[in-house]
């Protein structure tokens, strides 16, 4: 069911009394969250459930408060911490070349021309540019993501080639 969505944000915790929740939001821009009607929430066991979104509006950097149907206590809203939001792909505004959505880069084995360095597990947004979290079991490289040093990204075969700058 959910294998044609995407995740843009998950339900951080709950804000208020009457059922607000805090979303981290993991879409660039705020018109992706706005322009929503519904949302598919993906519970930590796995289950799915499809709510209308009543209200939407900022809460700080990358956080939003959002109103869901159905969600009217603070009981209810901190039943679904940690759930996932997700849209179907097809709702994703289309992207600039060069431009990925960041659940088709993470999981990509990462090589630095030709050693493999890790698999990007997480991405971390600074501002200036986002770092990749690349582990490999063992250790942990942050790659920045800057054009000078990923020089190749194959989202199909989830593959990225970087070029690491010195003291990486």
């Amino acid at each position: 069911m959910v294998k044609d969505y995407v995740t843009i944000g998950r339900v951080a915790g709950a804000h208020g009394i009457q059922g607000g929740l805090k979303i981290r939001s993991f879409a660039d821009s705020e018109e992706t969250l706005a322009a929503l009607g519904n949302v598919t929430l993906r519970l930590g066991e796995g289950d799915v459930a499809t709510r209308e979104v009543l209200w939407l509006k900022p809460h700080g950097k990358a956080l939003f408060l959002m109103g869901l149907e159905g969600v009217t206590d603070r009981g209810q809203a901190e039943d679904l911490l940690g759930a996932e939001i997700l849209i179907p792909r097809a709702q994703m505004p289309p992207l600039e070349d060069g431009s990925y959505y960041w659940c088709d880069l993470i999981g990509s084995a990462v090589y630095d021309g030709e050693q493999y360095i890790g698999t990007l597990e997480s991405i971390i947004p600074t501002g200036s540019n986002d770092v990749y979290v690349v582990t490999d079991g063992e250790k942990e490289t942050l790659v920045p993501a800057l054009a000078s040093v990923v020089r190749e990204v194959d989202v199909n075969r989830k593959r990225m080639r970087v070029t690491l700058p010195e003291g990486l």
